[in-house]
């Protein structure tokens, strides 16, 4: 058995999950919306369905589709993108990140990660031959460090990855972080991976900055996004990615052999769905924002200390004045004495190291967080 798999956990999504189903439990630890999701991109899906074409489309996405990601990113972020030779849709942003890491990375090549981080990145860079190089981020900014640059990036580095806006920490990185960590990529010419899934879902009038815009990374960047976090759909598993046409040969020769391609009648209504007004995407920000609220301020009511969320689904509350244990135990305990399912935030480290913060997800409906929240509240009274 292949020994990057093999010894790997059930995923901790997968268990919270699961437990949850199982114990009939509010599901407040994995991502998912209570929400159908927008009516008109899923009546373009069954549309298509019924009377599209539903036969292999292209490897690299239908044309529509690559030239609607195309537009939609100069609309939005300022970037010039060729759809032909830029742009390719994939299975979901995770796979979009494996087809890009296995593109990418030679056997021995060091590669930068940043913890927290998603759980797929080290197994896919370890099965791309790459060694991993982690630099811990400490909350509760999360901010890049010069000093930990410098110890992680050398000669041997060909690759970094980054997430931002950042899950689970609901962060994101200022745009003087950002140009510190370009500066290193253009000194060791490393490619930078960037998982910026999360670029639509940010608050209190923020606005994405792509690591792909600053000065010296348009040739060394692969951006990726996904139309599950755009659109709330998360179930559809369209994703794309959008990097210089050197870099993007290579990708799509990994992608053709992972997946090869995505659902036409997907694309067709994730194409549709880019071309959205302004409107939509300032609504659906005010949405959640109003989410984050309601639950931020239920979390304080009951007295734990909620970090700020800047971005993403997520809130994270810091327990340790509670002192009822560190947070996998803290989790554990909740789903199976309260029926409250949470995040324990040291899963996305990984050595563990943060080990106080929970991650509770708020793109739920009101009567759901409300009905969690109260459970939290009992949990928190009946242990202290």
């Amino acid at each position: 058995m292949n020994p990057v798999f093999s010894s790997l956990p059930t995923t901790v999504f997968e268990v919270m999950s699961s437990l949850s189903r199982e114990l009939g439990a509010i599901n407040l630890g994995q991502g998912f919306p209570d929400e159908a999701g927008p009516a008109d991109i899923r009546a373009k899906a069954a549309e298509a369905t019924l009377h599209g074409y539903n036969q292999y489309p292209s490897m690299m996405g239908i044309p529509a589709l690559r030239e609607a990601v195309a537009g939609h990113y100069a609309r939005h972020q300022g970037l010039d993108l060729d759809p032909v030779t830029e742009v390719i849709v994939t299975s979901g942003a995770t796979e979009a990140l494996a087809a890009s890491l296995l593109g990418l990375i030679e056997p021995g090549d060091e590669v930068v990660l940043f913890a927290p981080l998603y759980d797929a990145y080290l197994p896919l860079v370890r099965l791309a031959g790459g060694i991993p190089r982690i630099v811990r981020l400490r909350p509760p900014a999360f901010r890049l460090a010069e000093a930990d640059l410098a110890d992680a990036f050398n000669a041997r580095t060909r690759v970094v990855v980054l997430n931002n806006p950042l899950n689970p920490s609901a962060t994101m990185l200022p745009e003087e972080d950002l140009a510190l960590l370009a500066r290193y990529c253009e000194r060791f010419d490393v490619t930078a991976v960037c998982d910026e899934v999360w670029e639509h879902v940010v608050f209190d009038g923020a606005r994405h900055v792509p690591l792909m815009a600053l000065p010296g990374m348009r040739g060394r960047t692969v951006k990726i996004g996904s139309a599950g976090k755009i659109f709330s759909l998360t179930g559809w598993k369209v994703g794309f990615v959008m990097a210089d046409a050197r870099l993007m040969r290579v990708i799509a020769k990994a992608h053709q052999f992972l997946c090869f391609t995505t659902p036409p009648n997907l694309q067709e209504a994730v194409a549709y769905g880019l071309a959205k007004e302004d409107a939509y995407f300032t609504g659906m920000r005010a949405g959640y924002a109003r989410s984050r609220d309601r639950l931020s301020e239920g979390l304080r009511a009951i007295g734990l200390d909620v970090l700020p969320s800047q971005a993403t689904w997520f809130v994270n509350v810091d327990i340790a004045r509670l002192g009822l244990g560190e947070d996998a135990a803290f989790c554990d305990r909740l789903i199976r004495e309260h029926g409250v399912a949470a995040i324990p935030v040291s899963a996305f480290y990984p050595d563990a190291a943060v080990r106080s913060l929970v991650r509770l997800c708020f793109c739920k409906s009101d009567a759901t967080l409300d009905a969690g929240l109260e459970r939290i509240a009992a949990f928190v009274r009946t242990a202290a």
